[in-house]
Parts: C-alpha cells; structure tokens; sequence
C-alpha cells in the first residue's frame, strides 16, 4: 500500500492515495497504520479520493464537496469517521500540490462538512476557509483532575474549548473527558486555553478517538471563537505544543493558517 506522511504544527497524519476508491479502509487498517510502535503512526489517515468515487452518500449540509474533485477521507487513530479536520485538510491540500494532483495554488477540497477552499500563501502557509463557527452556550466537562467549564462550539465537528486561569502544562489530559452526553450525543474534542498576550492564545487538546495530539486545527478555531467576544471580528495567533497557527474571524466564519508538510512516502505492508 502506499503512503505518504505529513504535519502540521505536528498534528500528523498517514496519507493514502485512492483516486478511484478501490481500497478497503477498516477500522482496524486505520488503526494498524496509526499505531506508533507497530505501524507507521499518526493521529488519523487521510484517503485522498475523487468526489464521484467516494462510494459513499453525503448528509445535506456536505452536498457542495460534490462540487470539488478531491475529497479528504478522514479517519481518526481509532478507526473512526470524522466529520473534518483543520489541519488534515491543510496538509490534504499541500499533499494534492506537492503530488501533481492538482496546479493551482487556490482551490476546494470535499468534507464530510462541505467543500473547504484552500489557498497556498506565498511563504508557503496554507490558508482554508473553515466555514461557519457556530456556538451552542456553555458546557462542561470532568478531565483527569477536575472538571472545567467551556462553551459548546461546532467547527463542522464538535468541540468545547475550556478558558482556564492557571499555567497548561499543570492540566492533566492524560484520559478521555467525560462529557455529558446530552450535550455531546457524538463526543467532543476538548480545548483548555489560555490569553497569553495581547492577540495571542496557548491551547492544548484532547481529540476524539485520538487522545491527546500536539495541534488540532478545529479546537484552534474553536478556542479562538470562545476567546471572542460574540459578534465581533478578531485575529488570534494560537500556539499548541507542536507550533502556532493563525485564525481570522470574520461574520461568523474562521480562516486558519498555518505550515502543513510531507515528510515522507513509501510502501507500508500490514496483514489487517
């Protein structure tokens, strides 16, 4: 099978071309690829696939990725469909450059959320247009060591990004978060962050079905958003454990910026 291999700010993912859908994606293949000691490791897989071979039918509020001619497959590590990833389609997108898959240097990508423009900058970032910030009001949360209070917010997946007062590194997100399942029917990633200067935010995440991950492109989004107050417009630079990225807010819709990377390709052989 092969593969390639990327980031970005170290979230990082295996990439599978299958163009035409002829490959069987398992959950337990997905999980055997992300596995850091017996497979290639990441924290999801990323099937790049054309749109008309996906093979599968798109919910209504994802029927304009009809409209773009890759689609990004994506699978966190436990085998699990996810609805989008901010940072997988923005190492998608510089994997389908990089790969000849496509020329120009601004265009769409299909999700299980819609299609998402991409756009290459010129210092090589990668900018996509994240859509619509939604916000549902407050939740909570109990982590490893207490529980915390954050607002509910979907960035095409869903999330509740936690302000919290005290240093990041002293919060323990060592096990899963338990949500209140009337809030979160499908789980949730989980934010805790904080305001670290004027414009700028310190993040670390909990992803679901993947744990712990050193960046997430939608809990970027979805932390700036609960630092804004509503309504208004902001820039927030946010640094993760793996490096920063860049989020405008703008009408109730977010652009994330950022590097995304390939570091490798190759075959991989696995027996599941």
């Amino acid at each position: 099978m092969r593969f390639a291999k990327g980031h970005g700010t170290e979230n990082d993912f295996v990439i599978l071309p299958d163009p035409d859908g002829t490959l069987e994606l398992t959950p337990e293949r997905v999980a055997a690829l992300c596995d850091r000691r017996a497979g290639i490791g990441a924290d999801g897989v990323l099937r790049v696939v054309r749109t008309k071979a996906l093979g599968e039918p798109l919910a209504e509020e994802a029927r304009s990725a009809e409209n773009c001619e890759w689609f990004m497959d994506y699978r966190n590590a436990d085998g699990s469909v996810a609805e989008m990833c901010g940072n997988g389609v923005r190492v998608f997108a510089r994997y389908l450059l990089s790969s000849g898959l496509v020329a120009a240097d601004s265009f769409g990508v299909g999700t299980r959320s819609g299609a998402r423009h991409v756009r290459i900058e010129p210092n090589g970032d990668v900018t996509v247009d994240m859509g619509n910030v939604t916000m549902f009001g407050e939740g909570t949360a109990r982590l490893a060591d207490g529980p915390v209070q954050g607002l509910r917010i979907s960035v095409g997946n869903p999330h509740l990004a936690c302000r919290v007062d005290r240093p990041l590194a002293g919060i323990d997100l060592t096990t899963q978060p338990s949500l209140d399942a009337g809030e979160f029917p499908q789980g949730a990633n989980v934010e805790v962050f904080r305001e670290s200067g004027p414009g700028v935010l310190e993040m670390r995440v909990y992803e679901r079905g993947a744990g712990e991950t050193r960046s997430c492109g939608t809990g970027i989004v979805a932390a700036a958003a609960a630092a804004t107050p509503e309504g208004q417009s902001a820039t927030w630079r946010v640094r993760v454990p793996g490096g920063e990225c860049t989020v405008v807010l703008e009408s109730g819709r977010a652009w994330l910026s950022g590097p995304a990377v390939i570091v490798a390709e190759g075959d991989v052989h696995l027996s599941s």
